[in-house]
């Protein structure tokens, strides 16, 4: 059973995520934490050291909700080249599975916690080694069963692709023209289909 305490961390938690991912670190004040939450300035450190353990708490719960939405497009059941295409229609609609999160945690809180946030920073870095990583193995068990065919290895591929859909996502978000984003996807699938399909 959970305890009241328990609660309200993840109430916090879950309550201001989208907050520091939109704002970013710096430009979140506790009087922003305080009114998103309703709660005391006692009641969030009462849960959390101070706003940097808090900010931290958020961009983990958001990144487990990405790491998690990633998953479950690779782990569809099918070939290596089936699951690459599920993640790019994923990442076609990624806008729209963001936006309650404030936007994409990974670029927003990567880009601002750079200069002024040394911990923030190297968590959206581990964040987005993991999902090149994920993305590497179903690469990896492609030309291991035949079924595709890289130039490069697995894990350099992943990361061409993963900074083209990023690239994406920041253009998309910059512009806040959804086309980049669209666009940018459909060139992938076409590379897909004409560089490593076997």
């Amino acid at each position: 059973m959970t305890s009241k305490a328990e609660k309200t961390t993840k109430y916090i938690i879950e309550t201001v995520a989208p907050i520091f991912t939109k704002q970013g670190f710096a430009g979140t004040s506790m009087r922003d934490l305080t009114e998103v939450t309703g709660l005391t300035k006692g009641a969030l450190y009462g849960n959390f050291e101070n706003k940097e353990a808090l900010a931290l708490a958020a961009f983990e719960y958001n990144s487990n909700l990405l790491l998690a939405a990633i998953d479950e497009q690779l782990n569809y059941e099918g070939t290596s080249l089936e699951k690459l295409f599920v993640l790019t229609q994923f990442y076609r609609n990624y806008d729209i599975f963001t936006k309650e999160m404030g936007g994409c945690p990974i670029l927003k809180v990567g880009a601002d916690a750079q200069y002024n946030n040394s911990l923030l920073a190297a968590a959206a870095r581990e964040t987005l080694k993991t999902v090149e990583g994920k993305i590497a193995v179903v690469l990896e068990n492609g030309v291991n069963k035949s079924e595709l065919k890289l130039p490069v290895t697995p894990l350099q591929f992943a990361k061409q692709l993963f900074t083209m859909l990023m690239g994406a996502v920041a253009m998309a978000t910059i512009t806040e023209d959804r086309k980049y984003l669209v666009n940018t996807v459909a060139y992938i699938d076409v590379l897909i289909n004409r560089e490593i399909k076997k």
